[in-house]
């Protein structure tokens, strides 16, 4: 299965207009912080207290596997793009059908080199951003499904 790779107001449209699910693959400190409207929380990565640094979520998969069918429409989004991109790559090599990379994520993804925005983000483009999540939507009410 391929993954597309749309923009954040190709995103939104679908979102809004045509029933896809936003999983915003970011930490949960940084999604508390505020995403986009809607969206659902499953980290790909989690901050490993220990380590003091973030590490895989071995949950990750079993988390969306147990919250959405795989006739699910997903768009996933980060902060910038990259880790949406490992995440949908996982989720349509398992058989989800319709996965979208959602390019520039919440906060936009500037060239390393000159700075220049690349690919807009959520915030740049003035999209609808919620800073409270609504229960269900956040990562433990979503884990909890796991083995249910």
């Amino acid at each position: 299965m391929s993954i597309k790779h749309i923009d954040v107001k190709q995103a939104y449209l679908l979102q809004s207009a045509e029933g896809y699910v936003y999983i915003d693959v970011r930490s949960v400190p940084e999604f508390e912080k505020g995403h986009p409207a809607g969206a659902h929380n499953v980290p790909l990565l989690l901050f490993d207290t220990g380590a003091r640094q973030m590490r895989p979520n071995a949950d990750f998969l079993s988390v969306v596997q147990a919250n959405y069918s795989l006739e699910t429409k997903l768009l996933i989004g980060c902060q910038v793009g990259g880790r949406s991109v490992q995440a949908a790559q996982i989720l349509a090599s398992v058989g989800y059908a319709d996965v979208s990379n959602v390019l520039g994520g919440f906060g936009g993804a500037s060239d390393p080199t000159t700075g220049q925005l690349v690919n807009e983000g959520w915030v740049q483009a003035g999209l609808p951003v919620d800073s409270e999540t609504p229960i269900g939507s956040d990562y433990e009410n979503l884990k909890r499904k796991v083995g249910s």
